[in-house]
């Protein structure tokens, strides 16, 4: 097992669907749980007069929360032969949303949970959509139950393909397909043999067989800075590093301004360094006496960024209050803030039926998802999603309280 590489993945998909089934035969075929939470699961199950129930592991965890006890609140810890797993723990698509695009838990996967006798629901399209929402590239699809419906091979096909083609519309790719009963251990670990005609891959090594983000060193330099500071001689530019590296020597630019320069020294606390890389928190000097503020993103010259006011996104509105088009809102993207204005909703989707809404809409209520135009006060540092994540990336504030969130699709001028 590799002690470094952990990747993240949420689970998402229909209330009651086995999300909490699913973790906790998860946590318990892959001996992650404490053989005192074994038996706390086996003693409840037993007096309710059931088999083993999987899903008490998350309520015993809830119990724990309450209590201000051990567990984290947002996620859930497992291990494989090959690698650490964190389950991030998203009880609701908004709570989901509101994670990703603030960066509190930025998942690397997801399993989509389909209940077999159930089928494909409305609330399992929209958290698909979400998917597709934040780029998420990585995405299984399992269904679950698949002993209410005694294995019937049929009944997985005929939801696969009814969810396939939805999937297809807004723009979700998933690698595979897996039948599952949670609640029996079924494809979860160990091949079912009430599986038989399935010849695919388990959840566990489903999940191992995908790629963990690793810091993007290799990429050109891209360093939001965070604060300078004055030590004794020194003025000393901080932040961390989004993608790249940086080291004494480079030539680098900073942004928006566009002032080039070259770095003089690398500074990190209590160490002696030339270098840091992608995921790292550094400082740095320049050759030339530079006026580098909070908001400014440092880069090489080939970074893929713009300098621009106006931008095209995807936007989850997560307020109670109804968005109008004419406020004024506080636009935070990285290190970055400008007041800013949506000064165009090009279409919107209902994100409880997914109807769109095309043609001059006014107006956003919560949980609709809108393609929007966005203008800003002042120019900023900004990139797609797709290539530059941590400067694709915003939420919108309206005094001082996140109303909403989303990603840059298209940097229109």
């Amino acid at each position: 097992m590799n002690e470094f590489e952990r990747l993240k993945f949420v689970i998402v998909g229909h209330v009651d669907h086995g999300k909490s089934t699913l973790i906790g035969r998860l946590l318990y075929d892959t001996n992650s749980l404490k053989k005192e939470k074994i038996r706390e699961v086996e003693q409840k199950s037993g007096e309710l007069g059931r088999d083993t129930e999987f899903a008490f592991v998350m309520d015993s965890f809830k119990e724990e929360q309450d209590q201000g006890i051990t567990i984290d609140t947002a996620q859930v810890f497992f291990q494989t032969a090959k690698r650490k797993y964190v389950i991030i723990d998203a009880p609701g698509h908004v709570e989901f949303v509101k994670n990703m695009v603030t960066g509190a838990a930025q998942a690397e996967a997801a399993l989509l949970i389909i209940d077999a006798e159930e089928g494909v629901q409305q609330q399992t399209k929209r958290h698909a959509y979400i998917l597709h929402l934040l780029g998420l590239k990585q995405v299984i699809v399992v269904v679950n139950k698949m002993d209410l419906v005694t294995y019937s091979q049929e009944r997985f096909e005929e939801i696969r393909g009814e969810i396939q083609t939805f999937l297809k519309s807004v723009g979700v790719e998933p690698l595979m397909y897996i039948p599952i009963s949670a609640k029996n251990g079924d494809n979860i670990v160990a091949v079912s043999t009430s599986l038989s005609w399935y010849d695919g891959l388990t959840v566990c090594d489903a999940l191992d067989s995908l790629k963990c983000r690793k810091p993007i060193t290799d990429k050109p330099l891209v360093l939001p800075v965070q604060d300078v500071y004055k030590i004794s001689s020194k003025r000393i530019t901080a932040g961390k590093i989004a993608e790249g590296k940086i080291s004494a020597g480079q030539p680098i630019i900073v942004l928006p301004e566009g002032q080039k320069t070259v770095v003089k020294s690398v500074e990190k606390f209590l160490e002696n360094v030339t270098a840091c890389s992608a995921g790292e928190s550094a400082g740095f000097t320049t050759n030339d006496p530079l006026f580098i503020e909070r908001g400014n993103v440092v880069c090489s010259e080939d970074t893929k960024t713009a300098v621009r006011s106006t931008f095209k996104a995807h936007v989850f509105w997560l307020a109670k209050i109804e968005f109008e088009i004419d406020y004024k809102l506080l636009f935070r993207c990285a290190t970055q803030e400008s007041l800013c204005q949506i000064v165009k909703i090009e279409h919107k989707i209902d994100s409880s039926t997914l109807e769109r809404i095309d043609g001059h809409a006014k107006k956003l209520k919560n949980l609709e998802v809108a393609e929007i135009v966005v203008k800003t006060d002042k120019p900023l540092v900004i990139s797609t999603f797709n290539e530059i994540e941590e400067l694709g990336r915003f939420v919108f504030e309206i005094n001082g309280n996140l109303c909403a969130g989303g990603i840059i699709i298209d940097m229109a001028n």
